[in-house]
Parts: C-alpha cells; sequence; structure tokens
C-alpha cells in the first residue's frame, strides 16, 4: 500500500454523532408510524436522494415528506424531525482533527443537505465560535452542492479529481458499509467504523 497521505472522512457518525432512529420516533410523535420505512442509514427514498443532491428546494422536499407519508405535517414539524437525527460533535474529536492536519490532508465527504448544512453552521459556529467546515478540514465536499452522493463511484472520482489526490494515497473513513464499497470502485484505501468504533480509536491504535 502507498503511504497515506490524505484522510477522507465522512462527517454523521464518524465526525459527529447521529441517531437515526430518533428521527423516525419524532415522526411517530407527529402520526408518521413507519418512516423507517422511507429512511435508514442503508437506504432511502427518491426525494431524499434528490434532496442530499441539490437537486430539489427545501419546499419541494417538504412537500416531498408530506406527499410520502400522508400526514399533513407542518414545516416546523418535518424540520425538527429532519434535525433530531443530528447529536453532539464530541470536542476530542475536533482536538484530534488538528493534530491530524499535521500529518495528512483532511478532506470531508458528507452525504447532506441543505437544511443540515444551515443547521450545523449556525450551531457549532455558536458553540465553538468558528466555522468548523472551513477550520478543520483541507476541503469540505457536501453532496448537495458536488450534486452527487455517495455510494455512486463517479462521486469518488470526482471529489479526486476536484482535490488533486491520488486514490491509492488516501484513506477513507466512513461508517456505512454500502459507501464504503463505493469508495473501494476507485480504489480508495478504506476503514468501516463498526460497533461505537470513532476516529480517536483509530488514533490510538496508530491506524491514523
Amino acid at each position: 500500500m502507498s503511504e497515506i497521505k490524505n484522510l477522507l472522512l465522512d462527517l454523521g457518525g464518524v465526525v459527529l454523532n447521529v441517531d437515526y432512529h430518533k428521527m423516525v420516533d419524532v415522526f411517530k410523535e407527529y402520526g408518521v408510524m413507519d418512516f423507517d420505512k422511507h429512511f435508514t442509514q442503508a437506504k432511502q427514498v427518491e426525494i431524499i436522494d434528490k434532496f442530499e443532491e441539490g437537486k430539489c428546494t427545501i419546499e419541494e422536499f417538504r412537500n416531498g415528506i408530506r406527499d410520502l407519508v400522508n400526514v399533513n405535517l407542518t414545516d416546523e414539524q418535518i424540520d425538527n424531525a429532519w434535525f433530531s437525527m443530528i447529536l453532539d460533535l464530541p470536542k476530542e474529536r475536533i482536538e484530534l482533527i488538528g493534530l491530524l492536519k499535521l500529518k495528512y490532508n483532511v478532506y470531508l465527504f458528507s452525504n447532506t443537505n441543505e437544511l443540515h448544512i444551515e443547521l450545523l453552521k449556525k450551531r457549532y459556529e455558536e458553540e465553538f465560535g468558528f466555522d468548523i467546515f472551513q477550520m478543520l478540514f483541507t476541503k469540505a465536499y457536501f453532496s448537495n452542492e458536488i450534486k452527487m452522493r455517495k455510494p455512486h463511484p463517479e462521486s469518488f472520482q470526482w471529489l479526486l479529481n476536484d482535490a488533486e489526490i491520488k486514490a491509492e494515497e488516501t484513506l477513507f473513513i466512513e461508517d456505512s458499509p454500502q459507501h464504503i464499497e463505493g469508495a473501494k470502485k476507485v480504489g480508495l484505501n478504506t476503514y468501516w467504523l463498526t460497533g461505537g468504533e470513532t476516529i480517536n480509536d483509530l488514533y490510538d491504535k496508530k491506524i491514523i
């Protein structure tokens, strides 16, 4: 294996904590009893794919969710449920990424959307006093901005080309197995975080 010069990190489940079940529970409080049929860590419906690829507006996304669940949810209810999956960003991970930047180029690649990015930038600027995406990463790539999402191999290849880095010199760290498989197709080195393992554990084990 070539020397690793670059780290490519997922956001939810790797940098910050998420809980997809919490969102399902909040939707249940609003009368949507089966949202897990439409969205899990492993799969999701087309309207969410389109939102993550920047191919629909916030209004179109909310209307799509209402049509999907056949419940007349308010915008606020949809946003509350959608935001509820995002938990905390442990301070020790911020400190670790700062340390890793002394050794690697550290990139971020997230399947995300306009609502989540607006929330995160506001929340973390208030909490930490700076834009974490600009400060922590060599460059942050968001699916809704590049109009492509994981696990499609072309999204990884586009990122490699844009960053001008080589797949064989890059380690992709991710908690969703389908994204790991997509990354492997373009030659990226990969590490699948499972069982509660964190990037801090990888550092302690000298994997990164």
